[in-house]
């Protein structure tokens, strides 16, 4: 009468062992779930941080490369050099802050591209000739891997663009210079 079977004994342990297990997995999953809706809250949190920062950090090559007529044509822009203004902002307290603020909140990628830029520009600062065409070219070319890397850190990983690509709306002798 008590003659119970290995398939007894396992229908036990089943019927046991299934709550706890799907209890088990529930609880994984609900980690699994907050986790990584607080990663996606903190990418989102510092993808502002990013875009606040690039901003700053682009805003003397901005204004740099406006047109000497776009410039003059601004009225709180009348009485002042464009190219001085640009520098100041470069050479200021702020811009270092905020190249700071980069080195924290940049992918890998834009931090690099923007290292590259800025050697290029101390390089340039001890060279007392002045930027010829292939200066500018190798500057041009720093700047658009600069902005092409941006790009990707703000979720365009795939872009088919080149950093050349990325000066061409702005620049109006971007092809030729690419040459």
């Amino acid at each position: 009468m008590n003659d119970l079977t290995w398939l007894d004994y396992m229908s036990a342990i089943g019927s046991v062992a299934t709550p706890i297990l799907v209890l088990g997995l529930a609880g994984i999953g609900w980690r699994l779930r907050s986790r990584l809706e607080r990663q996606f809250a903190l990418e989102d949190k510092l993808r502002e941080d990013r875009i606040g920062t690039y901003n700053q950090i682009l805003e003397p090559f901005i204004i740099l490369l406006t047109s000497d007529a776009a410039w003059k044509s601004d009225p709180k822009h009348k009485n002042l050099d464009k190219n001085q203004t640009a520098v100041r902002k470069m050479l200021s307290v702020d811009y270092r802050a905020q190249g700071f603020r980069l080195s924290l909140v940049g992918s890998d990628a834009v931090v690099k591209a923007y290292n590259d830029l800025m050697q290029y520009f101390f390089q340039r600062d001890e060279e007392s000739t002045p930027a010829g065409e292939t200066e500018i070219r190798e500057m041009m070319s720093l700047l658009g891997q600069f902005l092409l890397e941006i790009r990707r850190s703000m979720g365009n990983e795939g872009t088919q663009l080149k950093g050349w690509d990325m000066l061409e709306w702005f620049i109006s002798d971007a092809r030729r210079l690419r040459s």
